[in-house]
């Protein structure tokens, strides 16, 4: 079944400079997250257990790998409507720029859109984390005659200077907003909230970056080719003439926008009761792949997730996701670290016949510890990697330190014996 009246719209984000090196050759809703999934299943999933299975997502940099995930894993029946497609940064007669924020990519694309019948336009982000009914969202914007939704987030003091926030009446009608305000304003911008959230201190309505917008009202706004931002200038100017209201959501959501919030993220979904929990009926969906079971020789595993097709002969792993076709040498004690996987197998004919003598994934006796391995990494035998406060924030040709997290970069080789 297709929602036929709303159409979904995934923002893929900018450069993506916070979450490089993860960046570096991928857009942020390509990258990689807990063991065998990409950032944009995320988004597309929440749409597609709520019956809305017509979407674009919207990017501009390195878009190859983002573009090949999207048409391996999205197929819908031959006669069915539903479809995702991935629009790119285009030139056209009426305009020659690249997208120049949030509101200008929607702009930009928006004769991709018109083609297609809706009523509502669902906007969403690509490089969040959550689970929302989507469904329950839409119903309460048409039972309320919002002409935009915008569904919002309890915050502390601390997080609310980077997100917009907003005020709200009795009625959860948006009576203000202010984007990224600085610490001194915040006393005039508490809201009230569950009594839950007040002892976590999250006393901030922020905006999520999840909007639902009627259709005639987002082409006029669109029209307005001065406006290229939601929350610097759309939502502010609109909530003067414009009903608009808050979709009030406590549940777990996090913008992976940083090295710190996409590490915890991962390593978060070791714990015995997940936030994001992926073992109930919400499904996340993604790219089907025929792997093999994963295999263990004399490995203590704790609190930690292994995908498909792996190989570990190690005699720890704790509080770590493994991802895809991941092999891990013997005696090799890894924790709290994310290993994305690798693309492919390595045959024993190829690695004899091409001389391969450090093979892909971690070699035998290492100790890997507050980590990010990317894809198709190759770490020698006895090599020790650990990440803690101790370190300095550095980038070589190999990895890169942020906030005592080390990222080894995508394809790396980490000689034997190699201490970090």
């Amino acid at each position: 079944m297709i929602n036929d009246n709303v159409l979904g719209i995934i923002l893929g984000g900018g450069q993506g400079s916070r979450l490089y090196p993860l960046t570096a050759d991928r857009s942020k809703p390509a990258v990689p997250i807990a063991g065998k999934y990409r950032l944009v299943d995320i988004p597309i999933s929440n749409c597609i257990n709520a019956d809305i299975k017509r979407m674009y997502v919207l990017t501009q940099f390195n878009s190859a790998s983002l573009n090949q995930h999207i048409k391996n894993t999205y197929h819908f029946s031959f006669f069915s409507a539903a479809f995702v497609d991935v629009l790119a940064a285009e030139q056209t007669m009426k305009s020659d720029k690249w997208f120049q924020g949030t509101a200008d990519a929607v702009r930009q694309s928006m004769h991709h859109f018109l083609e297609n019948d809706f009523k509502y336009a669902l906007i969403l982000s690509g490089d969040q984390l959550y689970n929302m009914d989507f469904q329950d969202m839409i119903d309460k914007h048409e039972q309320s005659g919002a002409k935009i939704s915008i569904a919002t987030y309890p915050v502390n003091s601390k997080d609310a200077t980077s997100f917009g926030i907003l005020k709200t009446d009795d009625n959860n009608q948006i009576t203000s907003f202010i984007e990224k305000p600085d610490a001194s304003l915040l006393p005039e911008w508490t809201s009230e909230v569950s009594a839950e959230m007040k002892k976590e201190d999250r006393n901030y309505l922020a905006s999520m970056g999840i909007y639902i917008f009627n259709r005639a009202l987002l082409v006029e706004l669109m029209a307005n080719p001065d406006t290229i931002d939601f929350g610097k200038e759309i939502i502010p100017q609109a909530i003067n003439d414009h009903k608009t209201m808050s979709y009030p959501y406590e549940g777990y959501w996090t913008d992976i926008g940083t090295i710190d919030s996409f590490f915890e993220a991962n390593i978060g979904l070791t714990e015995d009761i997940p936030k994001f929990n992926l073992y109930d009926a919400n499904r996340v969906f993604t790219r089907p792949r025929i792997l093999p079971t994963s295999k263990f020789n004399g490995t203590i595993l704790n609190k930690t997730v292994i995908a498909d097709g792996c190989l570990i002969n190690a005699e720890k792993i704790e509080k770590s996701v493994i991802g895809i076709r991941s092999k891990i040498g013997e005696k090799a004690i890894v924790t709290n670290t994310y290993m994305m996987g690798n693309d492919s197998y390595e045959s024993l004919a190829e690695i004899e016949k091409n001389n391969i003598e450090i093979q892909l994934g971690i070699g035998d006796r290492c100790v890997i510890n507050n980590c990010i391995i990317d894809k198709n990494v190759r770490i020698g035998d006895d090599c020790k990697i650990s990440g803690g406060s101790h370190l300095k924030d550095i980038e070589t040709a190999l990895y890169q330190v942020k906030n005592g997290i080390i990222v080894i970069k995508k394809g790396a080789v980490i000689p034997k014996g190699t201490v970090i």
